[in-house]
């Protein structure tokens, strides 16, 4: 049998991390032909080396393609989608995939889905049928209407899914590949490094991962960017009212990420306790085992949602980006206030750790969507299914 092409975009460090396991487990299946093409903040050095992370992992990249405009609000966010939809089709036209992957539900993810309904391409979509806030799930939902394949992480996705009229046949519950890595993390959880930061580009305080510690990440609600600045501001605040050290992480390049920036900033400017550290980014695995470490997750951030219910991290999740997203018991649900945030850190920090949970996969969600993008009937046609 000749070896499927399988095209993967990838468009940034939290997508890398999404669909990591996939990748190791496509390249080392003998019917799949592997090619992965990174854009937009993928390729920022800023949020982190995808290609350095890929080099490591041992994966090449075949195309790539900037993609990001500067600007950090809703028409830039517009215009990089169209941006990404350009040059996406050259570099389909050039691979000539069999299938293409695109992961969640970010702008990005859109572009991809586009281009590759437009050019007769088969479309698997990772991460489907999930509820959020913000414009995710309008851009999640769209994207199940345009994909041929859904690879999703749970049964509710699934239904989710089929509800909207697509072929039971093309759903597959596969678990979110994210979970590979937090199998590794709870199998070798030590941190390797005794002081976070120093290979990571950290600025700020030095932290030794043995002492007790809250991890900041908070991303811009695209809905509400105006107000980004200040709500990062009220989660750091609350998080410097506990007393203990802290690690705030970059956020993503979504509209209100310079507001975000200028809030961590700004606060970092005025903070005189010297128990922040502040780091742009950590590579997938390094991260989760931090963040196993840590007392409790403050942020809006997916991985509160998905990583930490299996690793059973306290996490509060600030404001409405995870808006009604399935959670485990280790999610405590607060406003963008700060007396909001530090009353539920309060009471994460009283509780202290979760059991472990299941919700999202129990770690074979790679292996698992490597089979089916090298087995499954691919169809360019779609109909709406009763």
């Amino acid at each position: 049998m000749t070896s499927r092409r399988v095209c993967v975009v990838v468009s940034s460090r939290a997508s890398y991390s999404r669909v990591r396991t996939a990748l190791l487990a496509m390249q080392a299946h003998p019917d799949i032909d592997l090619h992965v093409v990174l854009i937009a903040s993928a390729l920022l050095d800023r949020y982190g080396s995808v290609l350095r992370l890929m080099k490591a992992d041992g994966l090449e990249v075949a195309a790539r393609a900037v993609t990001v405009l500067e600007g950090h609000d809703p028409t830039t966010m517009a215009t990089s989608t169209g941006l990404a939809l350009l040059k996406l089709v050259t570099i389909l036209e050039n691979l000539q995939p069999d299938v293409v992957v695109t992961i969640a539900d970010r702008y990005e993810t859109l572009a991809t889905a586009i281009a590759s309904g437009y050019m007769n391409i088969p479309l698997a979509h990772l991460q489907g049928g999930e509820v959020t806030g913000s414009i995710d799930e309008k851009v999640r939902h769209a994207v199940t209407k345009l994909a041929n394949l859904h690879l999703v992480s749970t049964p509710r996705a699934a239904l989710r899914i089929e509800r909207m009229g697509e072929d039971p046949d093309t759903v597959f519950v596969t678990g979110c590949p994210s979970i590979d890595l937090a199998v590794e993390v709870l199998n070798s959880p030590e941190v390797e490094i005794d002081v976070v930061g120093e290979r990571n580009g950290g600025t700020g305080c030095r932290l030794d991962v043995s002492s007790d510690y809250i991890v900041v990440l908070q991303h811009p609600v695209t809905t509400e960017f105006a107000d980004a600045r200040s709500q990062v501001l009220e989660s750091l605040h609350a998080v410097r009212q506990s007393g203990l050290n802290a690690v705030v992480c970059r956020a993503n390049e979504d509209a209100g990420s310079q507001g975000t920036a200028d809030g961590i900033r700004a606060f970092r400017t005025d903070d005189d306790t010297d128990r922040f550290l502040y780091v742009d980014s950590l590579g997938p695995t390094d991260f989760l085992r931090f963040l196993h470490g840590a007392r409790c997750l403050v942020g809006n951030s997916s991985v509160g949602i998905r990583e930490c219910s299996f690793l059973g991290v306290p996490v509060v999740n600030v404001g409405s980006r995870q808006t009604n997203r399935e959670r485990a018991a280790n999610v405590i649900d607060a406003a963008a206030d700060r007396a909001a945030v530090y009353e539920a850190l309060s009471r994460q920090l009283a509780n202290g750790r979760y059991a472990h949970d299941e919700l999202y996969g129990s770690g074979q969600a790679g292996e698992k969507i490597a089979a089916i993008l090298a087995e499954a009937p691919l169809r360019i046609e779609k109909h709406y299914v009763e």
